[in-house]
């Protein structure tokens, strides 16, 4: 019960965008195609889930030998190399999806939502597999954001907007739109499991 909470709460009440604010760079950047949206998703929840499993045991080390106040260059560099993996694989077998996303793809790097992820694991004080648990539950809520907002951008683009608002400040107003949706999942998780 408490790894389908952690994953629920990751999806739904902790989501990385809309609750904690992380990972908006891609957020708004390729969320106007459906395709690309997913496409981005599932590079993320790939590199978030490997991220974790990779770091974890990295991380007992540095502990172990007094080293905890390199964790977020080595998390950096781990992410970093996973993210060039990605890059490789996309360019090789799915190129369309490669050329979509683009500038956004290497930007998986930099994306504090992988990198919270990794780091909010081992606040949270969680074992190995509550943190892949966890971690799978943060690249599918950013899943869940990511093609619930290509959706709402979609629908947008056939609406007639007054020009004061077109561009960047719809998209703004659509996101916290959604974000404040997901107010509605706070406490269903604790008092579900609770």
């Amino acid at each position: 019960m408490k790894f389908l909470a952690i994953l629920l709460t990751g999806i739904l009440t902790n989501n990385y965008i809309l609750a904690k604010f992380l990972g908006i760079c891609p957020f708004l950047g390729v969320s106007k195609k459906l395709n690309t949206a997913a496409g981005m998703s599932a590079a993320v929840i790939f590199v978030m889930v490997l991220a974790t499993a990779v770091t974890y045991p990295i991380n007992v080390l540095l502990v172990k030998n007094d080293m905890a106040y390199l964790q977020t260059i080595v998390f950096i560099l781990i992410i970093a190399a996973l993210v060039q993996l990605v890059e490789i694989i996309l360019k090789k077998y799915l190129v369309s999806l490669y050329n979509a996303l683009g500038i956004y793809l290497p930007l998986i790097t930099t994306n504090c939502a992988v990198l919270g992820v990794v780091l909010l694991n081992i606040d949270e004080g969680y074992n190995f597999v509550q943190s892949i648990v966890s971690s799978l539950g943060a690249g599918l809520g950013f899943m869940v954001a990511m093609v619930m907002f290509a959706g709402v951008r979609e629908r947008l683009e056939g609406c007639n907007i007054p020009k004061s608002l077109e561009g960047l400040p719809i998209t703004l107003i659509s996101a916290s739109l959604v974000s404040m949706s997901f107010l509605g999942f706070t406490g269903l998780v604790e008092g579900m499991f609770g």
